[in-house]
């Protein structure tokens, strides 16, 4: 079997991946992950036993134990570059033999559940409301960089948005990946359903200007217009394309929730969404291990 090389596959001195600076059992198989490191502790906080902790950069983990099940929850920084990251080194921590630098025969599957915050692209969104993410668009171009990409992705609602907004060809080719069924059913039951923009920066390619003006200023008013199969475009937030377009790569199971801290249409924003959140992370914690 092929021997992964050491500048491909990084590990520190006591064999931890690279960056994660974690291995297998320092892990469970739910995962959560959320954006902000400090929301980490605001995780854990509801568990009953802490077992693990690792801190990296921007990258901080807490395992534990809630209802007597492990769970896992791990900061990932802002930005589908990170995910990248986190999402490939904890699949090859299950899914690697890290002695040998080989594909383990066996497949582990993995459970991620993003956590966050989004501003919403339709009037009638509340803010400090939920949203699960059905299905998520790339704006960031990291799935176009893996060979499986088209075989994951949603081509004709792809070239239905291109078409629909008359897509700059300098800008990267927009991916569409939908959520893990398996945990839009678990975790998403009663909650309201979306199509979610993962945008690789704050402003401009969210549409804000500043002293900056944007290649097309009219984009945000297009994908409010714009549907397909009876689908709406409901919010914009910067990790969930890559969360599911790389698990769904890897065979793992993957699916966002966002409480909706802006409404981008009325310019409304939230007086105080920290308790929404905590209320949000109770909610997957108890779905999660029911």
């Amino acid at each position: 079997m092929k021997r992964i090389g050491d500048s491909e596959l990084i590990l520190n001195k006591d064999k931890s991946i690279f960056h994660l600076h974690l291995k297998k059992e320092n892990i469970a198989d739910d995962i959560i992950l959320v954006g902000d490191p400090r929301r980490v502790k605001i995780v854990s906080d509801f568990f009953d036993k802490i077992i693990f902790t690792a801190e990296n950069r921007e990258f901080v983990t807490h395992t534990g134990l809630y209802n007597g099940k492990k769970i896992t929850v791990i900061s990932t920084g802002i930005g589908t570059d990170n995910i990248d990251i986190v999402v490939n080194e904890l699949d090859a921590i299950v899914n690697i033999d890290l002695e040998t630098r080989t594909i383990k025969e066996e497949h582990q599957t993995l459970n991620f559940i993003r956590i966050g915050t989004s501003g919403g692209l339709q009037s009638n969104i509340d803010v400090d409301s939920y949203l699960v993410s059905e299905k998520a668009i790339g704006f960031d171009g990291l799935l176009n960089f893996y060979k499986k990409r088209n075989s994951v992705s949603d081509l004709a609602f792809e070239d239905s948005f291109k078409q629909f907004t008359g897509w700059n060809n300098l800008l990267t080719s927009p991916y569409v990946v939908d959520a893990s069924n398996n945990l839009l059913n678990r975790i998403g039951e009663g909650l309201r359903k979306g199509v979610t923009i993962s945008a690789p920066g704050f402003y401009g390619p969210q549409g804000r200007e500043l002293r900056l003006e944007t290649r097309d200023k009219y984009l945000n008013n297009k994908i409010k217009d714009f549907e397909f199969n009876k689908l709406k475009i409901t919010n914009y937030e910067m990790e969930c394309s890559a969360i599911y377009g790389l698990s769904n790569m890897l065979g793992h199971n993957a699916l966002t929730i966002c409480v909706i801290i802006a409404n981008r249409v009325n310019k409304e924003f939230s007086k105080d969404y920290h308790p929404v959140v905590k209320n949000l992370i109770k909610l997957v914690l108890d779905r999660l291990t029911k």
